[in-house]
């Protein structure tokens, strides 16, 4: 697994964490302590840094790496570090996990590429077994299906996730038939995390056996996601599906409706009103409509036992 932390320590909730930003784009880093210090008291287990949620691949190679130092320097030994490293190449994989490594990180993360030619199933193979052999850290795959814009057929992965050097699989596909797949490389290998990375449907992926959640909104809706992983374990499957339904209502408010229109900008604006982030700034210039902004408002005193739990 990941030196340093069991299995058990590892299930449950994890947060594909945002990344703060100042006005003008550089890296905030007096936010980043608080930010580590909510998502301890959310109890999460793990931050996937550097994804999309956290801008990694349109953030400065400099800001991510000082982004992942700062993260290492105020979490680790708490919670576990896995740094997205996907890239269009093995070698330029390889180098990203690399750094990650030199930068204080527990494990990496790789998805699709975003931009390879010949793609074809040999070379994506070839490309994720180099990529996997000669990582220096325990590797994460992270399956979009037919959600990515390159879908990994189905044999590729579940050779990758036979291989020992593969500890976890954030299943973001919304397929039954890749997430069966996944249970049985882990019916093969008990140490394989599986993690569901659709945040709005998290009851059937634990019905089915999944040992946790990798959320991109974890950092403010952990504590609903906790209630559903102990309600599912409890056998209370109505009751699991009812705060699947206000997480999910939480989480449109938060990103600006079902169309998902101001995702970044959304997120980013609740930690402000939270007191987490300075700003809602983000690089791929999501807008701060002023509905999502008064449903934001409205979340922070309506949702605030789900955002503050510990207060109550």
């Amino acid at each position: 697994m990941i030196d340093g932390f069991t299995r058990e320590q590892l299930c449950g909730v994890w947060s594909a964490t945002p990344t703060p930003l100042t006005e003008d784009l550089a890296l905030d880093l007096a936010s980043i302590e608080p930010t580590i210090e909510h998502h301890m008291k959310l109890d999460i287990r793990g931050l996937f840094v550097a994804g999309s949620c956290g801008e990694g691949p349109w953030m400065p190679t400099a800001d991510r790496r000082e982004l992942v130092r700062e993260v290492a320097l105020h979490a680790k030994g708490r919670m576990a570090i896995a740094v997205q490293v996907t890239d269009n190449s093995a070698a330029r994989i390889i180098e990203n996990a690399q750094q990650a490594a030199e930068d204080g990180a527990d494990m990496v993360v790789i998805a699709q590429p975003f931009f390879l030619l010949n793609a074809t199933p040999e070379t994506l193979r070839e490309l994720y077994l180099t990529a996997v052999e000669e990582s220096p850290l325990p590797v994460g795959m992270y399956d979009l299906g037919e959600r990515g814009p390159r879908c990994v057929p189905a044999e590729i992965m579940t050779e990758l996730y036979r291989l020992p050097k593969v500890v976890m699989v954030k299943d973001s596909s919304g397929d039954t038939s890749r997430r069966d797949m996944a249970l049985a490389a882990r019916d093969d290998r008990p140490e394989l995390l599986l993690l569901d990375g659709d945040e709005f449907h998290c009851v059937e992926y634990l019905e089915a056996g999944y040992d946790g959640l990798l959320l991109g909104g974890g950092v403010f809706n952990g504590h609903l996601a906790w209630q559903v992983i102990r309600a599912v374990e409890a056998g209370d499957i109505e009751a699991a599906n009812a705060i699947q339904a206000r997480m999910n209502r939480l989480m449109y408010d938060v990103y600006g409706g079902e169309d998902i229109s101001c995702w970044l900008s959304g997120q980013k604006r609740l930690l402000v009103g939270m007191g987490v982030f300075q700003t809602w700034r983000n690089h791929l210039n999501y807008p701060l409509t002023p509905e999502c902004e008064q449903a934001i408002e409205r979340a922070l005193v309506e949702d605030r036992d789900a955002l503050f739990p510990w207060e109550g």
